[in-house]
Parts: structure tokens; C-alpha cells; sequence
């Protein structure tokens, strides 16, 4: 223990000398270095409270003792990086850097420091966060009076912000210089000269980039005044120039050098110091564009010219409307045609000048120019000024919220066609009469025959059931061959249903083999499309699937019978847009369902393809055809709002196309026939007849008295109404002719509902152009000629219900 404290206390005394002999050295003082040395000459002291007091960062320190550590680090640089002095006394300047140190700056650092000699370095050194900072380091030795070394005194600067400020200034440059370079358009700075008025009298450029020579064609300006590379330039580019050099505010502006013959589109700006009087300029050479502007304006004006008078001169119809049926603008050829002033027909609606029975289909075809669809020969009559009417074909073409339309007066050409019409019906009338009376005398030969050989006394029963089949087989025909002219004059009364046309066509092809026989090869083609989940598209209409069966049927037979019993039949069905243009009606656009029947015949020769539809006319032979087949086609056609068109080449075949147009909604599933209960011996259904004919009106008494029906017969619908007035209750059931003088069958039904809703109606007709047109009002109709047993079950139908 004795023996620990005595070599404690030789420590202390070791101590206490050594410091008694750096307190020595430090009051010594400094003095000037041998020759090639530096230092100062100030004493220790105030080198230390120099160092302590500057604001430069700087530390000192010992080379005298191991790993040269520091031993003063003034308040300057403990803020510069971070550390306090008792963390920085006694340690190596190296444990200030880092990763990013470059090992050659250090190396440098070292060897100046091993020779005692002075270096400055830059050098990346790390604050205690451990972020970099880039020290501009001065390092010096410090000897004294003997030359002996007795420190290192290091003197720092933070250069983080100049050497980043530089580099942003140097990578601005950078980009500037490749900008400067590539643009395509011209780029120069200019120093504008003033005389001593302050008036712009020249500029000499300073800098031009590369593409200066091709946009402004002038080559090696820098340096040089434009004066001398422009001689003459005009006044007006100085001006602005010298402007924009004393006001500071930038200019853009379109202008033509006619010393260099071409056009600019300029933006000047100033930059530097207003003293400077310097402006930079960016330009493009315009020229070829502004005399492409100018060639269009002229080529505008000219068709603005061309337009304009067109506009005036055409004796068409021009106009420019709102889809809001609003007309924007009108030729002068609507006074000239209609008598209409254009005042009073801009800012009026279309529909104002447009005939009423016309307006629906004007306004439908509104409805397709919203669609974005083009309006091709539409014609509706336009009311004139003096009262008088015109028919006008219209164009139009939809373009944004309006379109552009144009319209032909064709009234001579309707005019013709209706002669046309006239004449083609008095030719047909002659051919439909001689037709008729050839058909019908055939008919009424086989009725009258019978009728006197029923006449024949002791006549065998079986004779007499074969003469009475004679005559009901004889009355069949004539009532198909009625069916058939009524058909072709679009007057039968059809019973329109919404039903698919690719499953009607697949029913009726069913039996298509039997008629066409063996050796016809029969094809059936539906192409409707298929919906998302892979399903057929519907092709629906709203006809009668009856009068279409007998259609396609017809079409198909007519198909058979010109193979001469050999060859292949395709029946087609697919979905179109328009109906082409045929017997002088122009094309239809619109949604269609078009069944085409096709066949490898001989075909039609030209000239017959006009008469085909034409009733009576056939090119079969004799006892082959009555003619009426491809009639009833087209009367279907028609009267269903559809067309029929024929394609033939002789030795070829020939195709029937039938247009329908496509119906929305869902096919309506046929009702199962409902046959009728028998009625019990002596029933004694009281039915009101009404039929004015009294052969007609007798016989239908006799008929119904013979089946137990108890009759009351009138000749008009008043008389009717006067004997239901009398005693509603009496009667049954009514059954009612429809064509009658006054009031019609039709509006006797409707008198009947309103006022007895609960009594059954029955109609009966031959033709009437109401039940063509109209239908039969969901009234039952029993069409003539009629069965005694047809009369029957419809009366029993109509009861039972």
C-alpha cells in the first residue's frame, strides 16, 4: 500500500514538471523560421487568443505528441462542425472525415504535414449530425525562436454554399448552352446604340445561336452591327428594339424584313442591366406559313364568293335549322318557290311551313338527323304563301346542333308519276278485267253447270253430293281468288301480330320440301347475329304471320316452278338498313328484316321484270298459274310498310327479297284455337241481323233458323239501334254486315259497346277499305263468302265467351 502511494506521488512530481516545462516553452515567444519556413512572429499568447476571438473557424495542434492531436479548437469552428472542445482536444483531425472524403485530398493533407511546409486543400469533411460539408482547409506550421516545430495551425472555410451555388450555376449554364443550341428557332442578344436623342440607331450582336443563320439567312453577325450586315433594314425594327431596351417591358409581335424578304414571328425581351441597353431575341422564320395563310384567305374569299352565290342563284332549296326545328338561315329561292319572305321564315319552327298530313314524317326524319344518321330523298308537301302546295325532295346532312339541308321542288315529277299511276291502273284495270271475267266465268261455268244438273228430276244421290261439292269447291276458289285481288290492291283486312321472322321462316320451310320435291336441294340461311350470350338475335315484325306464310310460299313456288323441278332454293333471312332503289322510289334507310328467296332458274328477261307483280301476268304456261301469286307478295309488301325487290339474270336464277320493317318489343305467343261448344237442340239464341242486302240478309235468317237461332232481321244500323233502344235484352248476340249505307258495321259496333258493353258483335265483310286500313277494332269478323258451319261456330264463339 506504502509502496502505491510513493509511485503516486513520483507521478504527481513528473507531472507537475512537465507542465511547469510547457508553461516554459509556451512564455518563451515565437520568432521568424529558418529560411523556407513560414510562420508567425506573434507570441504564443496572442496566437492563441487570436485563434480564439476571429470568426474564421480555426484550430491548433501538437505535433509533439503522438498522432499530432488537436489542443485548441476555437468557439468559430466548435459551431462549424458540431463538437465541443473537450470532444475535440486530443483527437486526430481525421476522425472529422468520412465516406465521402477523397482519399487523394488526405493524402495531400499528409504529406504537407510530414514535410512542415503549408497546403491548402479542399476537403470533405462531416458534422457530428454526420452531414458532409466541403472545408476549404489552410494549414500552417509554427516554429520557434530555435526552429524547433511547435504546432500545426489549421484555418477552415465552409465553401458548401459557393461550390453548390457554382454548380447550379454551372448546370444552368449547361442547359442553357444546350438549349441555346438546339432550339430550331432563331436566338440572339443584341446591344442597342442611341444617338443623343435617345433615339435607337443601330445594334451589334453579341451572340447568335446555330440556328440564327437558317431563320433569318444572314451568316458570321457576331461582333458586327446590323447596319453593316443589314444595310437599309427598316426604321421600324430599331425602334422597337430600342424600346424594349429602355422600357424593360417585352414585345411579341408579327412583322415582315423587306430587305430580306421574308416574315418573323418575333418576342424581344431585355436582359442584363438596364445600362447594358442589351435585348434577346427569339424568332422563327413565318415566311412560307403566311403565304399559305394568305393563299387560303384568298382561296376562302373565293369559295366564301362561290359560296355565297350559289347560295343565291340556286333554285333549289337551301336552308340551315336547329335540331330544335328552329330555321337559322334561308336562300332566296324559298320567296322565289314557296312566296315565303326570308324574314319570316328565319327564327320560325319547320314544321310551320310543312303540310299537316306531312309533318309525322317530317318530324321522324328530325328524329334521324338527332341520331347523327344523313337524310337521302325524302319528300313531303311545303304550304306556299298563296295557299297552294309543293312537293319537295329533301337532303340533309346533320353537322354539330344543326344540319344543312337541301330540297328540290319535284311537284311536276309527282305530277307524272301519278298520270304514270293512272295509266299504268287503267292498263292494269283492262288486264285485271279481262283476268277477272276469264277466271270468274270459268268458276261461275262450273256453279251454273251444277246448278242445273241439280235441277235434272230423279237425279241419283251421289250425283247430286258430287254437283253440290262442285259448287262449295267452286266457291273456295273464287273466295281465294278475291283474297288474291285484294291482296295485290293492299285492301285485305290483315291481323297484324308481333312475331319472329327467322321462326316463321323455319315453320313454313318445314314443308317447303314437299312442295318443291326431291330434287330441289333446299337451304336455309338465318343470319341475325347472335347476342352476349351466343342466343340469335331476334328479327321480329308486326304483320300478319298468315298473310306472311302465304307470301313466302308464294315466293317459293314461284322459285320451284322456275327450276323446272330441279336445282337449289335458299331462303335468306338477315337484318338490313336500307331498301334499295326500285320502280322509281328512291332509297330507304332504316331498320329492316329482309327475307330473300333464291333460285338457280332460268331467270327473268329485263323487259318482264317491271310487269312480274302485275295481276294476271305470268310467263307460265297456260293452266300453269293464275298470275296473282307475286301480286299478293307485293300488296303484303306494301300494305305491311314494307317493299319486295327482284334480282335476276337470265340462265342464272333470281332472287325476291321482301323488306319488313323490324319491330321492338317481344314476339306475342298465338293464342290456341278455341273450339266453340256445341249448342243444344232447339237453343233459340236470339241474334239481331244487319245486312243490307236482301238476298244476303235471307239467306243468312234461313241459314240461322235451320240451326235453332231465333232471328231478327234489319237492313241499317239505325233500324238496329232502334231495336236494341226497344228491347236490349231480347237479343243474344249481333251479327252485323259492315259495308252499309250511313253508318258502317264498324261504328255500329262501337255505338253497340258504349251503350250494351256486355252483347256480343259479330262483323261480316267482303272488303271494306276501313278494316283494310284500320282493322277489325278487335271486333269478331266473319269474312265473305262464308260457310254455313263458319257462321255458325263464330256466332257460338262469340256467345260462349
Amino acid at each position: 500500500m506504502e509502496d502505491d502511494i510513493d509511485r503516486l506521488r513520483r507521478r504527481e512530481a513528473e507531472l507537475e514538471a512537465e507542465i511547469a516545462r510547457l508553461k516554459a516553452e509556451i512564455a518563451s515567444g515565437i520568432h521568424s523560421p529558418d529560411s523556407g519556413q513560414k510562420t508567425s512572429a506573434a507570441g504564443p499568447e496572442l496566437l492563441f487568443t487570436a485563434a480564439e476571438k476571429t470568426r474564421m473557424p480555426q484550430i491548433i495542434t501538437d505535433p509533439n505528441q503522438p498522432d499530432n492531436p488537436i489542443v485548441f479548437a476555437n468557439r468559430a469552428f466548435q459551431d462549424l462542425c458540431g463538437y465541443s472542445a473537450e470532444e475535440l482536444v486530443g483527437h486526430n483531425c481525421r476522425f472529422l472525415q468520412g465516406p465521402g472524403t477523397d482519399p487523394a485530398d488526405v493524402a495531400r493533407l499528409r504529406d504537407a504535414i510530414a514535410a512542415r511546409r503549408d497546403v491548402v486543400v479542399e476537403i470533405i469533411n462531416y458534422h457530428r449530425d454526420g452531414t458532409p460539408f466541403r472545408n476549404e482547409l489552410y494549414v500552417s506550421p509554427v516554429f520557434d525562436r530555435d526552429g524547433r516545430l511547435r504546432y500545426f495551425f489549421g484555418s477552415q472555410l465552409d465553401v458548401t454554399r459557393f461550390r453548390t451555388e457554382e454548380g447550379k450555376l454551372a448546370e444552368s449554364e449547361s442547359r442553357y448552352r444546350t438549349l441555346f443550341d438546339a432550339i430550331d428557332a432563331g436566338f440572339c442578344i443584341v446591344e442597342m446604340r442611341f444617338d443623343a436623342t435617345g433615339r435607337a440607331i443601330d445594334y451589334r450582336f453579341i451572340e447568335v445561336n446555330p440556328a440564327f443563320e437558317r431563320q433569318a439567312g444572314l451568316g458570321d453577325v457576331e461582333g458586327r452591327w446590323v447596319s453593316e450586315v443589314i444595310p437599309g433594314i427598316e426604321p421600324r425594327w430599331l425602334e422597337t428594339y430600342g424600346e424594349v431596351a429602355l422600357s424593360g417591358n417585352p414585345v411579341r409581335f408579327e412583322s415582315g424584313a423587306v430587305t430580306l424578304g421574308r416574315w418573323f414571328d418575333v418576342h424581344a425581351l431585355r436582359i442584363g442591366e438596364p445600362v447594358q441597353r442589351r435585348v434577346a431575341i427569339l424568332f422563327n422564320d413565318i415566311t412560307d406559313r403566311r403565304e399559305a395563310e394568305t393563299v387560303l384567305r384568298t382561296t376562302a374569299r373565293e369559295r366564301t364568293t362561290e359560296r355565297d352565290l350559289v347560295w343565291r342563284a340556286s333554285r333549289d332549296l337551301l336552308v340551315i335549322c336547329g335540331f330544335d326545328g328552329i330555321y337559322r338561315s334561308v336562300n332566296p329561292a324559298w320567296s322565289e318557290m314557296l312566296g315565303w319572305p326570308a324574314d319570316s321564315l328565319v327564327g320560325a319552327r319547320f314544321d310551320a311551313f310543312v303540310h299537316p298530313d306531312d309533318r309525322k314524317a317530317a318530324e321522324q326524319a328530325m328524329d334521324r338527323l338527332r341520331s347523327g344518321a344523313i337524310l337521302d330523298n325524302l319528300d313531303i308537301r311545303h304550304l306556299a304563301a298563296d295557299g297552294s302546295e309543293r312537293w319537295v325532295s329533301w337532303n340533309a346532312i346533320p353537322q354539330g346542333d344543326h344540319f344543312y339541308a337541301a330540297g328540290r321542288d319535284v311537284t311536276e315529277r309527282k305530277a307524272l308519276e301519278e298520270q304514270l299511276r293512272q295509266s299504268q291502273k287503267l292498263e292494269a284495270v283492262g288486264q285485271l278485267t279481262g283476268g277477272v271475267a276469264h277466271d270468274f266465268n270459268n268458276l261461275l261455268t262450273v256453279i251454273r253447270s251444277s246448278t242445273d244438273l241439280l235441277r235434272r228430276p230423279d237425279l241419283p244421290e251421289e250425283r247430286r253430293r258430287r254437283y253440290v261439292d262442285a259448287i262449295s269447291d267452286t266457291v273456295t276458289r273464287a273466295a281465294k281468288l278475291t283474297g288474291q285481288l285484294l291482296a295485290f290492291a293492299r285492301r285485305q283486312s290483315l291481323t297484324p301480330e308481333v312475331f319472329d321472322v327467322a321462326k316463321g321462316v323455319a315453320s313454313v320451310a318445314d314443308m317447303v320440301g314437299t312442295l318443291t320435291g326431291a330434287r330441289i336441294q333446299v337451304v336455309t340461311q338465318i343470319e341475325t347475329g347472335r347476342d352476349d350470350a351466343g342466343q340469335p338475335l331476334a328479327c321480329l315484325i308486326d304483320a300478319d304471320p298468315s298473310q306472311f306464310d302465304t307470301a313466302l310460299v308464294n315466293m317459293v313456288v314461284n322459285a320451284r316452278d322456275a327450276m323446272d323441278g330441279e336445282g337449289r332454293l335458299t331462303i335468306r333471312v338477315r337484318r338490313a338498313t336500307t331498301i334499295p332503289a326500285v320502280r322509281a322510289h328512291p332509297r330507304i334507310r332504316g331498320d329492316f328484316v329482309a327475307v330473300s328467296v333464291a333460285d338457280t332458274g332460268s331467270g327473268i328477261a329485263p323487259e318482264m321484270l317491271d310487269r312480274i307483280f302485275e295481276p294476271f301476268f305470268t310467263t307460265k304456261g297456260v293452266g300453269q298459274g293464275t298470275g296473282l301469286g307475286l301480286s299478293q307478295v307485293f300488296g303484303f309488301a306494301k300494305q305491311s310498310g314494307g317493299e319486295v325487290v327482284v334480282e335476276s339474270r337470265l340462265g342464272q336464277g333470281t332472287t325476291f327479297t321482301l323488306y319488313l320493317p323490324r319491330a321492338a318489343g317481344e314476339a306475342v305467343a298465338a293464342e290456341p284455337v278455341r273450339e266453340p261448344p256445341p249448342l243444344a237442340e232447339r237453343h233459340g239464341t236470339r241474334v239481331l241481323v244487319v245486312e243490307d242486302n236482301a238476298e244476303v240478309g235471307a239467306f243468312a235468317t234461313q241459314a240461322l233458323q235451320e240451326l235453332g237461332y231465333v232471328t231478327h232481321w234489319v237492313t241499317d244500323a239505325q233500324r238496329a239501334l232502334d231495336a236494341l233502344a226497344r228491347d236490349s235484352a231480347g237479343f243474344e248476340v249481333v251479327f252485323s254486315d259492315v259495308v252499309m249505307p250511313g253508318m258502317n258495321g264498324i261504328d255500329l259496333g262501337h255505338a253497340i259497346r258504349r251503350k250494351w258493353p256486355d252483347l256480343p258483335i259479330v262483323l261480316t265483310s267482303g272488303y271494306s277499305h276501313v278494316l283494310a286500313e284500320e282493322g277489325s277494332h278487335g271486333f269478331e269478323l266473319l269474312r265473305k263468302p262464308y260457310s254455313v258451319a263458319d257462321l255458325s261456330r263464330i256466332l257460338r264463339l262469340a256467345v260462349s265467351r
